[in-house]
């Protein structure tokens, strides 16, 4: 698509990180509560794109998102599924495996 994000013109890039003005665009609370000051805020914003996530990261995320489920380590899985009661782990796919006796 493009190599910087400040290159890809229908983006929020541009004002969020660099503070292009805009009457398009509105700054989300989430962006407004990364830091009170605009210049500093601007900054942080910025780091968020400083590196490339690798393919297999960003479809697990998708994956994750769509099913409802944390992305972590077992131990962080456990923990959330104590908090929320839900299974954060794939379901086998298939029938149930008739029980041995």
């Amino acid at each position: 698509m493009v190599n910087d994000p400040c290159e890809y013109e229908w983006s929020s890039y541009q004002v969020n990180a660099l503070g292009k003005a805009s009457q398009l665009c509105t700054h989300h609370p989430a962006y407004l509560a990364i830091n009170p000051k605009e210049k500093a805020r601007q900054t942080c914003y910025r780091a968020l794109f400083k590196y490339h996530l690798d393919t297999k990261i960003i479809d697990d995320i998708r994956q994750a998102t769509h099913k409802g489920m944390a992305i972590g380590n077992d131990k962080f899985k456990d923990e959330i599924e104590k908090l929320t009661g839900k299974s954060m782990r794939p379901k086998r796919l298939g029938r149930p495996s008739k029980a041995t006796e």
